[in-house]
């Protein structure tokens, strides 16, 4: 495996926003979920300090995909005078991978503002 690969993106807050990754083996064919589990957690900084927020992933076996979602209830929370930073993984009794790590500049919001 080839993990954890790099994706910083730009999350407009309070807003949902999602994104689906499609895990592969190294020979470039799909790798099999099956009884593996997801996390997807957004934090203020990297280690244990920091606020974390759990958001959603949902395991497609048949489809071989992690989908990652902010909901807008935890999205609104994120501070957008700083830069978040994230990571995705999957556990399958004791292996433990990290598909997907990166930044998430968070812009402030307009309408919703609390």
């Amino acid at each position: 495996m080839a993990f954890p690969a790099t994706y910083n993106f730009n999350y407009y807050q309070g807003d949902t926003y999602s994104f689906t990754i499609l895990p592969k083996n190294s020979d470039g064919s799909p790798f099999d979920l099956e009884d593996y589990s997801a996390e997807f957690t957004v934090s203020t900084e990297r280690g244990a300090g920091g606020d974390r927020y759990v958001c959603t992933s949902t395991i497609d076996v048949a489809n071989a995909t992690v989908t990652c979602v902010i909901p807008h209830l935890t999205g609104r929370d994120f501070d957008p005078t700083i830069t978040h930073v994230y990571d995705v993984q999957i556990t399958k009794d004791a292996e433990v991978y990290t598909l997907l790590t990166g930044t998430v500049t968070v812009q402030k919001e307009i309408t919703g503002a609390v």
